[in-house]
């Protein structure tokens, strides 16, 4: 592809946090919420990696530098559909520790601390994954009745906002309908989020299709800042949260290749785990290919200068 994909390895990869002056908030599977004040957190994102919501024990070095960096780039492109949680607070500002500092530098984001809605906007826009699986079950994928006949990893004839739940420590997400979404979050608010995910989807994949990225799926998170407006929230349109396929490799019927941690998802496919903590150790090929998947989508999405 013409990518430069080599990573530093003068910086030792960051598995968890713990800041001396910060109140820890808490530790997700991927990012440590610290307080800042009342109003605002710092978000870090390590290199921790999880995978069918089981945090591993390896990291995958500079991951969460991709991920910060990824998702600065969308916030900024797709502010004109909705609004987002990063504040202007400088980390220059916190009470740091020099070396907190230096390691904060590129993976963290000031956010404004809101209520999360606790649901996972899932947007598809072809059948893969427990998309698949449901499809395969019973034709539906969260309760939408789809054609017959439709194959693996195939383009659905539109874009599908397909909730879940957002799942507890230990627990996997699970696949909602729409009715189940209104239940939690009230008819009004649920299709203001159908809506707007719908339509940050459709904009971010026609700038990937220009770079000769398909974006198959994405989540997106959201939460409601004082005056009950819909605010952008976590991460977005990153390696995490998306399935990112080369265009010209895709070919419906077919497993296609992936710049995200779907390779990862695949390679523990292959072992004998039960998809229960504490999951297996990955090994230094696996770690070192998904770096390089992750750097690579980095670079076809946000531009060449984006880790400069």
């Amino acid at each position: 592809m013409g990518v430069s994909t080599e990573v530093p390895t003068t910086v030792p990869p960051v598995f968890r946090t713990d800041l001396a002056h910060l109140p820890r908030l808490a530790e997700g599977k991927v990012r440590d919420l610290y307080e800042i004040d009342a109003q605002h957190m710092l978000m870090v994102a390590t290199d921790r990696l999880s995978a069918f919501d089981v945090v591993l024990p390896t990291p995958i070095p500079e991951k969460g530098k991709i991920l910060t960096a990824v998702s600065e780039f969308w916030f900024d492109r797709l502010r004109p559909i909705v609004a987002n949680h990063r504040c202007p607070l400088m980390l220059e500002n916190l009470p740091l520790e020099p070396e907190e500092r230096a390691m904060l530098a590129d993976r963290s984001l000031r956010v404004r601390r809101l209520e999360p809605l606790p649901v996972e906007a899932v947007v598809r826009g072809y059948l893969i994954g427990s998309g698949w699986k449901d499809y395969q079950r019973d034709g539906q994928v969260c309760g939408i009745d789809l054609p017959s006949g439709l194959a693996l990893a195939g383009r659905l004839p539109e874009p599908l906002f397909t909730p879940a739940t957002k799942a507890r420590p230990g627990e996997h997400d699970e696949n909602i309908s729409f009715e189940r979404v209104v239940d939690l979050i009230g008819r009004e608010r649920t299709e203001e989020v159908r809506d707007v995910s719908l339509r940050l989807y459709v904009e971010a994949s026609a700038h990937a299709r220009e770079r000769g990225v398909i974006i198959a799926d994405t989540k997106f998170e959201f939460g409601l800042n004082e005056e009950g407006t819909l605010v952008l929230i976590d991460e977005v349109l990153t390696p995490d949260s998306s399935r990112f396929w080369n265009a010209d490799d895709w070919h419906a019927g077919e497993n296609p290749y992936s710049f995200d941690k779907q390779f990862v998802r695949d390679w523990l496919e292959t072992l004998d785990w039960d998809k229960r903590p504490p999951g297996p150790k990955i090994p230094a090929n696996i770690v070192e290919r998904t770096t390089e998947r992750y750097r690579q989508i980095g670079r076809r999405l946000c531009g060449e200068s984006i880790f400069d």
